[in-house]
């Protein structure tokens, strides 16, 4: 079968089978590529080498067609902000993947793939990528630091004209009884954050991320006088999560998941503890700008909930902490004031909180 006779034939089963990936598929203008090694996508275009495309079956170019349409459908093309791309192109891959497996799209060989991941989005994913992984993706991922890729204004355009096109597949799809529950799913998570605290923590990290004057003595070498000279510093965040029982395993995990994504894009220093009625014991642990933030494999708790142990610790470290994070369901007893601490409440449920600012979980 001709190279192009086959990316129809492909395409065809998807539309009439999987609706919803066939209708994103269509989307992407198809062109055969000597210089691509396998497939390559860039927000507009499927790139193919038509000898990877004749060594696949129907179902595995399927499998492939659909991967390289949800990353754009996803908007993993303008979702990656200042992460490193080579994990991060794993992380979308490993995003992808498993939910197209679940589909009953059978893989082609050399696709990374891990069931563990299914249900995560890229931005859970990329911090369980090491540092040093020399895993790659079978794809090309085209947009990003080329002197080709579009402008960040060019991409927000892309990424909602690729919702829209996200929500019209979706709503055909389901009216013809052909959605899955898995993607039914995956579509809501996309429109409807999972964790649509992100934007708010981004801004407030952000916001203390800065670069100031500094009146700090000179050493003896430059002279007595004292002038402001133009510091750059990590910002201190002391990080706390409610171990009492209302915060759940991954609840926790994806907090730290977000922190350690949002903390290397601001450069900074994380304090974190773990408390119910009382610190715990094996902590604090510390996680430098350049380390990942890793949720410690035990955390004692399950008891009451008491603020002002955690309260007390934070307000004596010295530097101070630029910022005093909070996770938990806001039920327990508070201290009196905040302790001079500019605090931020994470609050999975209704209550309040006497004073700070409180960002609501859903």
């Amino acid at each position: 079968m001709e190279t192009e006779a086959k990316l129809s034939a492909a395409r065809t089963r998807l539309i009439l089978d999987r609706p919803f990936l066939g209708s994103l598929v269509l989307r992407l203008e198809m062109r055969p590529a000597s210089w691509c090694r396998s497939v390559a996508v860039d927000s507009k275009h499927f790139h193919y080498h038509p000898a990877y495309v004749d060594s696949l079956t129907i179902d595995q170019l399927q499998f492939v067609l659909a991967h390289e349409a949800l990353h754009c459908a996803l908007s993993h093309f303008s979702r990656r902000q200042n992460r490193v791309r080579s994990r991060w192109d794993v992380a979308c891959d490993l995003a992808i993947n498993p939910v197209l497996a679940a589909e009953g799209l059978p893989p082609p060989p050399g696709v990374l793939i891990l069931p563990l991941y299914r249900g995560m989005t890229a931005e859970e994913i990329y911090p369980e990528i090491p540092e040093d992984s020399e895993e790659s993706t079978l794809d090309e991922h085209l947009y990003g630091d080329s002197a080709q890729s579009p402008s960040s204004q060019e991409m927000e355009s892309l990424s909602e004209k690729w919702k829209q096109r996200m929500a019209s597949a979706a709503q055909q799809a389901k009216q013809a009884g052909k959605l899955s529950e898995l993607l039914s799913r995956m579509v809501e998570a996309h429109f409807e954050p999972k964790l649509p605290w992100r934007s708010l923590l981004a801004r407030h990290l952000n916001r203390i991320a800065r670069e100031d004057f500094s009146y700090q003595r000179p050493s003896r070498r430059e002279g007595d006088m004292i002038l402001p000279t133009l510091k750059s510093r990590s910002a201190e965040i002391a990080v706390v999560i409610d171990t009492s029982g209302s915060i759940g395993a991954d609840e926790m995990k994806d907090f730290v998941s977000e922190l350690d994504a949002l903390k290397g894009q601001v450069g900074a220093r994380i304090l974190l503890h773990a408390a119910d009625c009382g610190l715990d014991p094996c902590g604090p642990w510390i996680y430098e700008s350049w380390e990942s933030v890793r949720l410690p494999e035990k955390l004692q708790g399950g008891g009451g909930t008491d603020f002002r142990p955690a309260f007390e610790w934070a307000a004596k470290l010295y530097p101070a902490p630029d910022l005093f994070v909070y996770f938990t369901d806001a039920q327990g007893q508070f201290p009196e004031c905040d302790a001079g601490l500019s605090v931020l409440w994470l609050v999975k449920g209704s209550a309040s909180v006497p004073w700070g600012e409180r960002i609501q979980l859903n």
